[in-house]
């Protein structure tokens, strides 16, 4: 008996999930506390859409960027670097999909920074089932060749010959986008700097865009992103953990009043693992690599000598380039808080940051950062009340920094997360792990005693099946560029903060700041030449 419990759940949770219906389009709806979603107003809401799905011509609903639900989806694959080759390997096995082509910058070397030693080439052997993938070779080998490799091994293990030559290679994305014949779509794994020139150039050639976070690490840009998604119609997806089961559960529990009025949401990351608080740009003048664009690299950033400290991985610590620990985590948790507590753009926003001195001439000199992020921060965003919840605080914490540990989980001898994501309410607290995972109240006889409201909100299904279903005519991605900009638009805004030594406040609805021309500088690159946006 107990076991056919268990697969009747089970069965019912994978209905669930394969839903086409998006939920946070119920997120948007005013709602008051305590208030229940009717269960059968729901279902009957759920049939009426789907009666309507069926009867419109499904040419209409997905426009002239529509794909045939039986015509596989031609990508172009920008970014071949080791998180981009990780994805790769995601997106190949799916039938909807077909990799046409690859571009980066880079043809083939072996200097990538990767989680582990023969981490990259050890997926790569597993996923070609080849087991002397890179045999020989010392370091991380990544570039367009290797994703061209990857990609044409793939596909030819399901012919009959054994063969496959059909994806081509570019060094330019703007090629790509001209020459590679019957592109519906582009996917976007490049550095930050790169990602609102891309997203943009390929939108506005007519291709829908998935690409990871974030939007941009230029306020500005996300902007201009999620506008240029909005009157192009493209279907989007920016991946930030859209698709965690987690998020409805929070949101019904939270909503339900499970902890009171939430006034405060901390969250703290382990990051940076990269090289951050530089005072300086490099000095020295390295060759460029053999195979390696550096102006394609550096794409709409002002020109300076290449150096190996600004590529690959170590991108993230240096303002030209990255978005430092908060838009490299940050959107996988803001993700889940704007959804459950109804954020848009926040009021006001300030941090504080590590310093560095050194001496000099046997003084004590403070060494100013103006380039890179610190390599510890926190930052504090003010949110004003909405529907029918009170202003909030959110506080970020990077670099090893943490909220002070709860007196809730002193009573439960339990030790502070080295990552992780607590809400404070009126009548208690939730502590999660950093993007929402593993939900309990604290401390753990408050949550044996809460009883928790039935499951009333769709669960999501996976980020990529979600772009797939848009590529294809049906409901936006739950991060759509459009719907993941005000939290992008926030961590923007806490980069920021970390250059500016005041607090700032904020005015989302001409995009400025009320109190700091200095701020305001900041809010646009400035660009090279020939890549203004």
């Amino acid at each position: 008996m107990h076991k056919d419990k268990s697969q009747n759940s089970l069965m019912l949770r994978a209905a669930r999930r394969r839903q086409a219906r998006s939920w946070p389009a119920l997120l948007a709806k005013p709602s008051r506390q305590h208030r229940a979603i009717d269960r059968r107003e729901f279902l009957a809401g759920a049939s009426a859409a789907v009666a309507a799905f069926s009867i419109v011509p499904r040419h209409v609903m997905g426009g002239t960027k529509y794909v045939a639900p039986s015509e596989k989806i031609n990508v172009g694959y920008v970014g071949a670097g080791t998180q981009g080759i990780r994805q790769l390997m995601r997106a190949l096995p799916r039938p909807e999909l077909k990799i046409v082509s690859v571009c980066d910058p880079n043809t083939d070397s072996t200097d990538y920074v990767a989680w582990s030693k023969n981490e990259i080439r050890n997926k790569i052997r597993a996923f070609l089932k080849k087991p002397k993938w890179g045999e020989g070779l010392r370091g991380c080998r990544c570039g367009r060749q290797v994703g061209r490799e990857i990609v044409e091994s793939c596909y030819a293990m399901s012919t009959t010959s054994g063969k496959y030559k059909g994806c081509s290679v570019y060094a330019d994305f703007r090629e790509l986008l001209e020459n590679a014949g019957g592109l519906d779509a582009v996917y976007v794994m490049t550095p930050d700097h790169l990602h609102a020139t891309i997203a943009i150039a390929a939108m506005n050639k007519g291709k829908h865009v998935i690409m990871h976070k974030p939007l941009s690490n230029i306020l500005h840009e996300a902007k201009l992103v999620a506008d240029t998604a909005r009157n192009t119609k493209a279907a989007t997806h920016m991946f930030c953990a859209a698709d965690k089961e987690t998020t409805p559960l929070l949101c019904e529990w939270i909503w339900d009043g499970a902890i009171g009025h939430v006034r405060e949401v901390h969250n703290w990351s382990s990051r940076p693992f990269w090289p951050q608080g530089m005072t300086g740009y490099p000095r020295e003048r390295p060759p460029v690599p053999g195979g390696f664009d550096w102006n394609l690299w550096l794409g709409p950033v002002p020109y300076r000598p290449y150096h190996p400290a600004y590529t690959h991985a170590v991108f993230r610590g240096w303002y030209d380039f990255g978005a430092g620990p908060l838009g490299d985590m940050g959107n996988y948790s803001f993700y889940q808080i704007f959804r459950i507590l109804k954020l848009t753009a926040p009021v006001s926003v300030e941090a504080s940051r590590s310093q560095y001195w050194a001496i000099e001439d046997n003084l004590w000199k403070k060494q100013e950062n103006n380039v890179s992020f610190p390599r510890a921060s926190t930052i504090h965003f003010e949110f004003s009340a909405r529907e029918d919840m009170p202003p909030v605080s959110l506080y970020w914490y990077d670099g090893g920094l943490q909220p002070p540990k709860p007196r809730e989980l002193e009573l439960d001898q339990k030790d502070m997360p080295r990552e992780g994501l607590l809400f404070v309410g009126d009548k208690g607290k939730i502590l999660a792990g950093f993007s929402g995972d593993n939900p309990r109240i604290i401390p753990e006889r408050q949550m044996q005693a809460y009883k928790k409201p039935p499951e009333r909100l769709p669960r999501p299904i996976g980020e990529l099946d979600q772009w797939i279903r848009a590529c294809k005519g049906g409901e936006p991605a739950d991060a759509s560029f459009e719907r993941v900009h005000p939290f992008a638009e926030t961590v923007c805004l806490g980069a920021i903060a970390l250059r500016v030594d005041r607090k700032l406040k904020w005015d989302a609805e001409n995009m400025r700041f009320t109190n700091s021309p200095e701020a305001n500088d900041l809010i646009r690159r400035k660009y090279r030449k020939g890549w203004e946006l």
